[in-house]
């Protein structure tokens, strides 16, 4: 009898917790989110203003943004 008033306690407390996003955190979206070796983000479009530039597809509507300096040299002379 002891254990219900205990309960009632432990279901007001839990009544004022505030809400929190939901979803993956903040690391585990980067792990998921990565491309070409973890150096590449999949996005919708790549940012200029960070040197970004599309290399490969994530799926089919994503591009994989990967640092200029990280893009594989395709080609040498």
């Amino acid at each position: 009898m002891r254990s219900v008033p205990l309960v009632l306690v432990v279901f007001v407390l839990l009544s004022y917790v505030p809400p929190v996003r939901s979803g993956l955190n903040i690391y585990i979206r980067q792990i998921f989110d990565s491309c070409w070796m973890f150096k590449g983000v999949c996005k919708e479009k790549c940012d200029i203003d960070k040197e970004e530039t599309y290399h490969i597809l994530c799926g089919t509507q994503f591009l994989c943004c990967i640092h200029h300096k990280d893009k594989p040299i395709l080609f040498e002379k």
